[in-house]
């Protein structure tokens, strides 16, 4: 089996708010990209039906119309748009990482910022949910849970990903070191505004994330897949027409690049930034094992008699039941007047 892996980053924009559109427009580019020879393929973060950056623009009290077109417009994890998806990584032989807004099945309003790795048999590999929504997008996201704080040991080699500012989470990034990963994926926003232009010192994402995903490869000795979106014309002047005033805040911010770096963390392959474009590197994972020698921090280049990290994977829900049909029903003793304890929740704990 050939070490070498071809993979490609989207960087596109989304047909803002609408995920019907947004969801034909990723299968042409994945079509286009497979046909170039990606056998992965990553997309931005929340690319399904676009990122809610008014959130950073106008306050809450001014967007409630735009929170519920994002409520509307959000995907369910099984619901067609994913399922077009899968059956299109399956029909292609492909893997895709796809950044999305999923609603919750049970909340008409429940909204997380979400990524699946499907496989290239189209199974979901991963479903992450961020675990703490960045600065305002907690007006729109919930914190999602470390159900999907996973690596999946695929055909290409062991593949995680984390959202936008996960990536500067250490405890994040290393629950994925500790699964062996050798390619990283993380997905950013469009834009990602922090001040007005006359107030000066606007974030600088771009910067940023080049230093989030160098520093992850080189920690890791891994390589990293940076795909970030894109604000296309439509997106501005629709953002514009809403509210001239704030052109010069969504045009004095950085337009997020995107791009790929080794495992010592130096650029590789192509780069994106001011225009919509698929680019490609390639990766030989060969590459992942000479610098293991020098730091190996989930091997010899480690305490684990001094650090212990513990994750819970449970997905969260918002409510349990137990019934006689329930496998965690629990039988209450007549002779006794508290239920039995369960064997499960004292496992490990003698």
């Amino acid at each position: 089996m050939s070490s070498c892996v071809k993979v490609a980053a989207i960087h596109a924009a989304s047909v803002f708010l609408d995920r019907k559109k947004s969801t034909e427009k990723a299968i042409g580019l994945i079509r286009e990209a497979a046909r170039s020879g990606a056998e992965l393929i990553a997309f931005p973060e929340s690319f399904i039906p676009g990122f809610p950056v008014w959130a950073a623009l106008w306050p809450p009290i001014d967007n409630h119309d735009l929170f519920a077109a994002m409520a509307r417009e959000s995907v369910l994890v099984d619901g067609p748009e994913m399922n077009m998806l899968r059956a299109e990584a399956r029909e292609l032989g492909v893997f895709l990482s796809v950044g999305f807004s999923e609603k919750s099945p049970v909340s008409v309003g429940g909204l997380w910022n979400a990524n699946v790795l499907i496989g290239d048999d189209g199974s979901i590999l991963t479903h992450h949910r961020k675990i703490v929504p960045t600065f305002y997008e907690k007006l729109i996201w919930a914190s999602g849970d470390g159900a999907g704080l996973a690596v999946a040991d695929t055909r290409l080699g062991k593949i995680g990903a984390l959202i936008c500012g996960e990536n500067a989470n250490p405890l994040a990034r290393f629950a994925l070191m500790a699964g062996g990963e050798q390619i990283h994926i993380s997905n950013w926003p469009p834009i990602w505004p922090t001040r007005r232009p006359k107030g000066g010192g606007n974030f600088n994402n771009v910067n940023a994330n080049r230093i989030r995903t160098a520093a992850h490869s080189f920690e890791a000795k891994a390589f990293g897949i940076a795909c970030a979106g894109f604000m296309d014309a439509k997106m501005r002047a629709f953002l514009l027409e809403r509210d001239p005033a704030i052109g010069d805040v969504i045009d004095g911010t950085p337009r997020a690049a995107s791009f790929f770096v080794a495992p010592t963390g130096e650029p590789t392959g192509e780069t994106a930034q001011d225009e919509e474009a698929i680019v490609y590197a390639e990766f030989d994972l060969e590459d992942c094992v000479e610098p293991k020698q020098f730091h190996d921090v989930v091997g010899y280049y480690n305490r684990f008699d001094i650090f212990d990290l513990r994750i819970n994977r449970t997905r969260l829900v918002p409510m349990k039941t137990a019934g006689a049909s329930d496998p965690d029903f629990v039988p209450v003793d007549p002779d006794f007047d508290e239920p039995q304890a369960h064997p499960r929740t004292t496992e490990g704990l003698r």
